[in-house]
């Protein structure tokens, strides 16, 4: 049975519901978090638009706001991703259901689009998606390709993969095309080697998924890419979603297209 994304939220928040959002509210956009103290958020807020491919900002809360209002109705950054990844001096230590006792009145939060948003449209297409149909979390990589940097934030691209036919990979290029908010087109087809990519069956993060003999390896820049620059940063503390465990939000895919 298909819920509204707040009625999502709150299995979450009751922790009812656990693991990728892939599939979840297809019709609704979700969101990779990231989420630092407010004495380094101005220098984020220009990594985002320094790598707009990779951090499309939906939404960005004021100090010490856990509920973002254009986000969606009851939304709490607090509880309503599946999951969390937290990080001190760089280094991720610690993986809570919830950050309710991590949170506090200096932190600023950021919505970043998500690749699962135009899933949508390419499920739409009748295109296959390879994680969705094997029931396991997107397969990401972190690639050779340098983010723009911006105060202590830097780090590596990372990408999302799903493998396509030729003629699939051809419509998914089309159709995210008109998608930016969400990562828009792909930025690599084919090659992994290419883009620093050594064994597409040791994904980064997230599971490996079968590849068939017609298929092509299709890339987008993925959400995760701002825990790669939160490494690289070493700030003290900062947190961010899980990877694969997005922030469903109220915002409608469909409201995102620019063509």
């Amino acid at each position: 049975m298909s819920v509204m994304p707040d009625q999502f939220r709150q299995l979450v928040r009751r922790k009812d519901f656990k693991g990728p959002t892939a599939g979840q509210c297809g019709e609704y956009a979700q969101a990779n978090l990231v989420i630092v103290p407010s004495a380094y958020a101005e220098d984020f807020l220009r990594f985002c638009v320094r790598n707009p491919k990779a951090c499309p900002l939906l939404g960005v809360g004021e100090r010490g706001q856990w509920n973002v209002p254009s986000l969606g109705r009851d939304l709490d950054l607090r509880t309503d991703a599946p999951g969390y990844n937290v990080y001190r001096d760089g280094v991720l230590c610690e993986q809570p259901d919830d950050i309710l006792s991590l949170w506090n009145d200096d932190l600023v939060g950021f919505a970043i689009g998500c690749s699962f948003s135009f899933e949508q449209m390419l499920s739409q297409e009748r295109i296959p998606l390879r994680h969705v149909d094997e029931g396991v979390n997107v397969p990401m990589f972190r690639t050779n390709i340098a983010n723009t940097p911006a105060g202590p934030f830097g780090g590596q691209l990372v990408v999302s993969m799903r493998p396509m036919t030729g003629a699939h990979a051809i419509r998914a290029v089309q159709v995210t095309s008109r998608f930016p908010s969400v990562h828009g087109a792909p930025v690599h087809l084919g090659n992994p080697r290419a883009i620093g990519i050594a064994d597409l069956s040791r994904p980064d993060y997230g599971d490996a998924v079968t590849i068939r003999e017609d298929e092509v390896p299709v890339f987008w820049a993925c959400g995760v890419t701002p825990q790669s620059a939160l490494e690289a940063a070493r700030l003290p503390f900062a947190i961010a979603h899980r990877p694969g465990h997005m922030l469903v939000t109220d915002i409608q895919n469909a409201s995102l297209a620019v063509l």
